[in-house]
């Protein structure tokens, strides 16, 4: 993963964190980066969930990432 794009994790992570946040609010906050795919490698890797409710939170995993301040792969 290259350092930029570890920063933009690190960023929607913390974004996520901040507070809850819906699908819809992903999708608008993020879709001005059509270059990029920062949510959906959360998704992937395993850094973020869609709660039933639609609601994006951190997984164990995310925290962990985003309180060691790195996105290791």
């Amino acid at each position: 993963m290259t350092q930029s794009a570890s920063l933009l994790i690190l960023q929607f992570l913390s974004w996520v964190a901040d507070r809850p946040r819906t699908r819809t609010d992903v999708m608008e906050a993020w879709r001005s980066c059509p270059r990029t795919s920062v949510w959906e490698d959360c998704i992937v890797h395993g850094l973020v969930r869609f709660d039933k409710d639609k609601t994006a939170s951190l997984t164990a995993r995310g925290r962990a990432v985003l309180d060691g301040g790195k996105a290791d792969e």
